[in-house]
């Protein structure tokens, strides 16, 4: 019997947030790669969430994956600086070009800034593609027009993102997965793996290889019995091929850390790893718990075999 994968547990949102902000080199030169070409990247591009929340606090049109504000300094020298709009939009939404259309027009009210919007598209209907949102009347008109990515073409490019070495094709490879297997979570799992397998394929610095993992481990949610076979299949991949890049230890402190250390949670960890054979030495130092506490947590499995 083939175990369903729960759809509301899929996590989107924040795992395209920590990815774009820190990969929106790769990911332009992805998806929109005419912009790509525009930028200075020799110049840091600097995330502007506390703008662009400020900007469009009461302005909450709809549902949405993901947004983001980066400014970016082109190479022409025409201009100085640009701020670039992203929307990462996960169904299908009868006002979403309105809404882009409004997100602009106030990031441009407040900043004064030029600006380019990018919608990235994680549906599934292949027809749905806006890219303008007018109004006019009399001979007078308003237009925006914004870069549209469709998600869904990367499934027709599937061997080129196996190939490539472009850091953000195994997200956009986790995302498609993800969406594709809501209703099978054997599939999924076999999925998660085959893309966590290929990080160790595509020459990527070992800190690439720790972010990538975390990220596309957030975005495949499995149940609870295929998570923890992942974690197996993980951990016996390293004590077999000794990649010296993904510990077990610093794969599941990375994954935790996005929780941001609640109490609770961290002794949740904590007892995973002692359960994996970790030392208490070592879930100390991976979940920042004390030892005391670690030594106290193992006295509480072995009371409970």
């Amino acid at each position: 019997m083939t175990a369903n994968a729960n759809p509301s547990n899929a996590e989107y949102d924040s795992p395209w947030k920590e990815a774009l902000e820190r990969y929106l080199p790769a990911f332009l030169a992805l998806c929109f790669p005419s912009l790509h070409h525009l930028i200075d990247w020799s110049q840091p591009y600097l995330s502007l969430d506390t703008e662009l929340r400020e900007a469009v606090r009461d302005a909450d049109l709809g549902t949405r994956f993901a947004d983001k504000l980066f400014q970016v300094f082109l190479n022409d020298g025409s201009v100085t600086q640009l701020l670039i709009h992203l929307e990462v939009q996960g169904q299908y939404e009868a006002n979403f070009s309105e809404r882009m259309f409004v997100y602009h027009y106030r990031i441009f009210d407040r900043c004064r800034s030029p600006l380019v919007s990018l919608a990235v598209l994680g549906d599934d209907r292949p027809s749905w593609r806006p890219n303008s949102y007018s109004y006019g009347q009399g001979g007078a008109q308003m237009k925006l027009e914004f870069l549209m990515a469709k998600l869904l073409d990367f499934e027709e490019r599937w061997q080129e993102l196996e190939s490539s070495d472009n850091l953000f094709a195994p997200i956009i490879m986790a995302h498609l997965k993800s969406k594709s297997t809501t209703q099978d979570a054997q599939a999924r799992a076999q999925w998660k793996w085959t893309i966590v397998r290929g990080l160790y394929q595509r020459g990527y610095q070992r800190g690439d290889i720790l972010e990538l993992f975390r990220v596309i481990d957030w975005m495949m949610v499995l149940p609870e019995a295929l998570q923890q076979e992942f974690n197996r299949q993980v951990k016996q991949e390293t004590e077999e091929t000794q990649m010296p890049l993904l510990s077990h230890l610093e794969l599941e402190a990375k994954a935790e850390g996005r929780k941001e250390g609640r109490r609770e949670e961290k002794q949740a960890v904590a007892l995973n790893l002692l359960r994996m054979g970790l030392s208490p030495e070592q879930v100390a130092q991976g979940t920042g718990l004390s030892l005391e506490k670690i030594q106290e947590l193992q006295s509480q499995l072995e009371s409970e075999s």
